[in-house]
């Protein structure tokens, strides 16, 4: 599971430590969409029975909730601990947080792309799901707010370029393919440099 992420560690990606449940759970739902994937077929897929599976999982909507969980834990993980790493300079913390972001998008791509399944969550679920969310679209509305006040951004409206820009990164998770020849690093890079532009950054971080 996703663990808590400090310093340098928001950019080295190991690999997630799943249960066999949540990882053949997790291929199934990327290859075939939430609503395509059977409870069967999870279970033919780990080599157990379907009661077995339900001893572990009360539903099909608890195995995705748990995935979602481990997604939004390890982004938010990562984005606050890049934006710490930025110290007191709000270019920099703004670019680790794009950053950051777009290497989850990339380097956990199965993971980012569960968000299309949100409409088949109960409400309860969605609502606990998206408070996660919420903290890291504050913690960007933040850090943007303070780059204004600091005058190295000119934004008009904070809080609706904060909601576009992450939005713009987390549409990567629709397209990124893990076996394409984009690297995350590569890809994450060129993201900042639009993120930079569109909040009318006055001077570039350190590295850029």
């Amino acid at each position: 599971m996703a663990t808590e992420t400090t310093g340098q560690q928001w950019r080295s990606y190991e690999p997630l430590e799943l249960s066999p449940i949540l990882t053949h759970a997790l291929n199934a739902f990327y290859e075939q969409g939430f609503h395509g994937t059977a409870v069967r077929d999870i279970a033919r897929r780990v080599g157990v029975t379907v009661p077995a599976l339900y001893y572990y999982y009360e539903n099909k909507e608890a195995i995705l909730v748990a995935l979602l969980e481990t997604a939004t834990n390890d982004v938010a993980s990562r984005a606050f601990a890049a934006a710490g790493e930025g110290g007191g300079k709000p270019e920099q913390r703004f670019a680790n947080v794009v950053e950051a972001v777009v290497l989850h998008m990339t380097h956990r791509v199965r993971l980012a792309a569960l968000d299309s399944e949100l409409r088949y969550l109960q409400p309860a679920n969605r609502k606990h799901y998206a408070a996660t969310r919420k903290r890291i679209e504050r913690l960007l509305t933040d850090i943007i707010a303070d780059g204004v006040r600091a005058k190295v951004f000119v934004v008009a409206d904070v809080a609706e370029t904060a909601r576009a820009l992450l939005g713009m990164c987390q549409s990567v998770a629709t397209w990124y393919r893990d076996d394409g020849p984009l690297r995350p690093e590569k890809l994450a890079a060129k993201y900042v440099d639009i993120a930079l532009s569109t909040v009318g950054a006055t001077k570039k971080p350190r590295g850029r």
